[in-house]
C-alpha cells in the first residue's frame, strides 16, 4: 500500500469528510490519494492560508478534526496564519505538509537548501502547534498520525503538524506491520477537585453581586448543558466572552452582554462592580479584562477555571489576584458542582439584576438616534441583521470594526452560532472560514460579515465559493479603510491616517463590479431606510450573494477603551446597601466615548 493512500484512509477514518489542500510537487501523492478515497473530498482553495482557515472553521463547526494539506516551502509557510488561528483558539486541526525528498535533505551541511522548496517546516510550526514532527521513517507513519490526533484532541485542544517527505509518500508499506501509538493513562485528580469545589461553593454562598463569565472552554469540553443547568440554578448574571456570545439567547433573563475593551458599557459596569467573578473556561485576555489586569473587577473575589495550568499561573505575574484558581476541565467541575447543588444557598439577586437592567436601559448599544441617520449606521445594520436572521443560522465574522460591532449589537437567537478567530483575529479569516463551515454543514447557508480591508486579504476565495455553489451570504462592511486602526491613530497619532485609508496609501476596487465579474448576484445598501429590505433580499436569495454595505469612514466602535485604562467608570462599593444607595454612573465624557 502506498503511504499516501494510508494517510488518506487514516483521515477518512477520523470522520473528516472534506480536506482542504493545494497541490504541489511535494504534495502530489497526498492530494491524489485523497481524491480517490471514498468518504473524503479534497477541496482546492486558491491559497494555502485560506485552506488552513477553512480547516480551522470546519473543526469549529463539527467539533471534530479539521484537515489541510500543502506542499513544501511556500505552500507550508502560507498556512501559518491559519495554524495560529487554530492554536490560539484551541481548535484541533491536523496539518499535513510535503517535504523535500530524503536524498535531497540539507541535513547538517550548513547550506540553506538542497532540495527544491526545502524549508524547515517543523521548526517554523513548532511554536504554534501542540505537536510538530517530520516523518523520517515511513514505518512510523501510523504511530505519528495517531499520536498527532491524540494530542490535537486531548487536554487543551489545538493544531498539529505532520511533515512527510516526497519520496516517503510514494513508499510501499504494510499497514499490518505498522506500530500504533498508545497514549499514557491520565492521572485522576478527583480528591483535589473535591476540595476546590467546596471552596468554590463557599465563595458562591457569600456573593451578593455575582457574575458568571462564560468562556470557549465550555464548548471545547462539551459541557454546554451542564453549565446552563448550573447557571440557571445559581441565577447569576451572565457575561459571555466573544467566543461564547452565542451560548445563550440574548433575550435570556440572565444574559447581560459582552464586556471588555470593545464590550458594552452596561456589561463592563456589571463586572467591575461585582463582588464575585466566576470565570469558566476563559483565560481572561486583555481585550476582556483590560489593562492593567489588576484593575479588572478589583473589588471582587475571583474563581477562574482553566484546563491549562499555565494560564492560571500567569495572573500573579501580570498583577491580578485570583482567589481560587481551579486547574480542571470545565466539564468535570460542572459535574461536581451540579452533584452538590444542594449545598448552594438560594439567594435573591433581584436588586442586583435591577441595577444591571437600569444600566442596560440607560446605555443602549444602539440608541434610537442611530435609526434617524440617513446613511447606514453600523449598529442599526447589525441589529437589523440579527432581527431578520433565523434560529439556527451560522455566522462567521472577520476582524476590526466588523467583529466589534457584531459582538456589541447582535442579538443572538436560539441555536444560532457566531464564529470568529477570537484570539488571532486575522484579517481575511471570515470568507475562507465560511467555506469550511458551509461544507461541514452539508452546504447549509452561512452568513459572512467581513470588512472591505479584510476581504482583500483572501479575495481570491470568492471563486471557491462559486466553484462549489456554496450558499454563503457575504456582507461587506465597506467603510473605505481600516476604521478600527484609524481609531487607534486618533488615540495615539493625532489622527494621522497613513496606511488606513485611500489618502494614506490604500487602494480598493469597486466591490460591486468586482463581485459581478466573479459571477455573483449583488446587492448594495447605502441608506438606513434600505437596510431591512435589502438584508431580506440577500437572505431569501438562493445560492451565493454578495452585498456591499456603504458605511461612512467616521463611524467608530463605541465604547472602545484606550490601552492602559481600566474598563470601568465607577469604584466598586462592597457594602450592599451603600452600593445601591450611592451607585450613580454618569455618561462617559466625549474624549472617553471616542476611544
Amino acid at each position: 500500500m502506498k503511504l499516501s493512500d494510508y494517510v488518506a484512509d487514516f483521515l477518512a477514518a477520523q470522520g473528516i469528510r472534506h480536506v482542504f489542500g493545494i497541490i504541489g510537487g511535494a504534495s502530489l501523492h497526498l492530494v491524489d490519494s485523497l481524491a480517490k478515497t471514498p468518504g473524503t473530498t479534497i477541496i482546492c482553495p486558491q491559497h494555502e492560508q485560506a485552506g488552513s482557515m477553512a480547516a480551522d472553521a470546519y473543526a469549529r463547526v463539527t467539533g471534530n478534526l479539521g484537515a489541510a494539506i500543502a506542499t513544501s516551502g511556500p505552500g507550508a509557510t502560507n498556512m501559518i496564519t491559519g495554524v495560529c488561528c487554530a492554536y490560539y483558539d484551541s481548535v484541533p486541526v491536523i496539518f499535513i505538509t510535503g517535504q523535500a525528498a530524503s536524498h535531497r535533505n540539507r541535513a547538517d551541511t550548513g547550506v540553506r537548501q538542497v532540495g527544491f522548496q526545502e524549508t524547515p517546516t517543523v521548526e517554523m510550526f513548532r511554536p504554534v502547534t501542540k505537536y510538530a514532527v517530520l516523518v523520517e521513517d515511513p514505518q512510523e507513519i501510523r504511530y505519528e498520525l495517531e499520536k498527532a490526533v491524540h494530542i490535537a484532541k486531548s487536554g487543551r485542544p489545538g493544531p498539529v503538524l505532520v511533515d512527510i517527505r516526497d519520496d516517503h509518500q510514494r513508499t510501499d508499506i504494510d499497514p499490518d506491520k505498522l506500530r500504533s501509538f498508545v497514549p499514557d493513562i491520565e492521572k485522576n485528580g478527583s480528591s483535589a477537585l473535591d476540595d476546590q469545589v467546596s471552596k468554590c461553593i463557599d465563595l458562591i454562598n457569600q456573593a451578593k453581586r455575582p457574575v458568571v463569565i462564560t468562556g470557549w472552554g465550555i464548548r471545547l469540553s462539551g459541557s454546554e448543558e451542564k453549565t446552563r443547568k448550573f447557571i440557571e440554578k445559581l441565577g447569576f448574571p451572565v457575561l459571555p466572552t466573544w467566543a461564547m456570545m452565542d451560548f445563550m439567547p440574548s433575550d435570556h433573563p440572565l444574559v447581560v452582554g459582552t464586556f471588555g475593551t470593545h464590550g458594552t458599557r452596561y456589561a463592563n459596569f456589571a463586572v467591575q462592580n461585582s463582588d464575585l467573578v466566576l470565570a469558566l473556561g476563559t483565560r481572561l485576555d486583555t481585550h476582556g479584562a483590560g489593562s492593567p489586569l489588576g484593575d479588572f473587577a478589583r473589588g471582587a473575589k475571583k474563581i477562574v477555571v482553566d484546563i491549562d495550568e499555565t494560564e492560571l499561573n500567569k495572573f500573579k505575574r501580570f498583577g491580578m489576584d485570583v482567589d481560587l484558581p481551579i486547574h480542571a476541565d470545565v466539564k468535570d467541575l460542572m459535574k461536581a458542582l451540579n452533584s452538590r447543588s444542594n449545598e448552594i444557598r438560594t439567594t435573591d439577586f433581584s436588586e442586583w439584576g435591577e441595577q444591571i437592567a437600569e444600566w442596560k436601559t440607560r446605555y443602549p448599544i444602539c440608541p434610537a438616534s442611530n435609526y434617524e441617520e440617513e446613511d447606514v449606521n453600523p449598529y442599526v445594520l447589525i441589529k437589523t441583521l440579527s432581527e431578520e436572521s433565523s434560529e439556527g443560522d451560522t455566522f462567521f465574522v472577520d476582524t476590526g470594526c466588523a467583529v466589534a460591532w457584531t459582538m456589541q449589537a447582535f442579538d443572538v437567537k436560539p441555536n444560532q452560532r457566531v464564529f470568529h478567530d477570537f484570539n488571532n483575529t486575522a484579517m481575511g479569516y471570515a470568507l475562507p472560514a465560511s467555506i469550511g463551515a458551509s461544507l461541514a454543514l452539508d452546504n447549509k447557508p452561512v452568513i459572512c460579515i467581513v470588512g472591505d480591508g479584510s476581504l482583500q486579504m483572501n479575495l481570491q476565495e470568492l471563486a471557491t465559493v462559486l466553484r462549489h455553489d456554496l450558499p454563503i451570504k457575504i456582507f461587506v462592511i465597506n467603510n473605505h479603510g481600516y476604521s478600527m486602526v484609524r481609531q487607534t491613530q486618533d488615540q495615539w497619532l493625532d489622527g494621522r491616517y497613513f496606511g488606513t485609508n485611500v489618502e494614506g496609501g490604500l487602494a480598493f476596487p469597486d466591490f460591486i463590479e468586482l463581485a459581478k465579474a466573479y459571477g455573483y448576484k449583488t446587492v448594495n445598501i447605502e441608506r438606513n431606510a434600505d437596510i431591512r429590505e435589502n438584508i431580506r433580499k440577500v437572505l431569501d436569495s438562493p445560492g451565493p450573494v454578495f452585498c456591499n454595505v456603504e458605511i461612512r469612514p467616521d463611524h467608530g466602535v463605541i465604547p472602545q477603551y484606550k490601552f492602559g485604562r481600566p474598563i470601568e467608570d465607577t469604584e466598586p462599593l462592597l457594602d450592599r446597601q451603600e452600593f445601591f444607595a450611592n451607585m450613580i454612573v454618569e455618561p462617559l465624557d466625549v474624549s472617553r466615548t471616542s476611544e
